[in-house]
């Protein structure tokens, strides 16, 4: 049960029920449909990251599918909100990566989507070896971590929302969905 494939996603939902904004979130991430269940941060040996487009294309209606979800929620008018995954892949394609999750208010994509991509290169590199300053900054330890020559690649997709000015629940989602079979 190893998958061959992951895709990334992200929506936005809004409505008067928490629960229902949630659900247009994942309507507008296309991932609604199917059962999902959450699966701690490990990407892969061997995965190959496809578009969303290509992704949806191995995806059935009411399939169990596994993916690392960020979530988050508000009903405070203009209140900023954001969900983000961050992707940190290994040179060594046989070796795991890491997969981050972050939700929090106020920040912008970028600076989630940097934080994100930070804590799965910091997974990575204590897993790999790679001496880092954990209090320096990111763009310093992004350059330790391509001249150490062990982390090939860092990524995020991150989506943000503000809240409803007439108090719905704002819900952002962000995913990485895995394929485990190739139909």
């Amino acid at each position: 049960m190893v998958p061959k494939k992951l895709f990334f996603t992200k929506g936005v939902g809004k409505h008067k029920e928490r629960l229902t904004s949630f659900e247009l979130a994942l309507r507008d991430a296309g991932i609604a449909s199917q059962n999902l269940v959450r699966v701690s941060s490990i990407f892969p040996p061997q995965c190959k990251i496809v578009s969303r487009k290509e992704g949806q294309k191995y995806l059935n209606d009411g399939e169990v599918v596994f993916a690392v979800i960020a979530e988050n929620s508000t009903r405070e008018a203009h209140r900023l909100c954001v969900s983000s995954i961050g992707v940190a892949i290994p040179a060594d394609r046989n070796t795991y990566g890491y997969l981050s999750e972050h939700h929090s208010f106020g920040e912008t994509e970028e600076q989630a989507g940097e934080y994100a991509e930070e804590l799965a290169a910091e997974m990575l590199a204590t897993t790999l070896d790679v001496d880092f300053n954990p209090d320096t900054s990111w763009d310093e330890k992004k350059e330790i971590y391509r001249i150490s020559n062990k982390i090939v690649r860092t990524s995020n997709v991150t989506q943000s929302a503000v809240g409803d000015k007439r108090g719905l629940w704002t819900t952002t989602i962000a995913a990485a969905v895995l394929i485990l079979d190739e139909k």
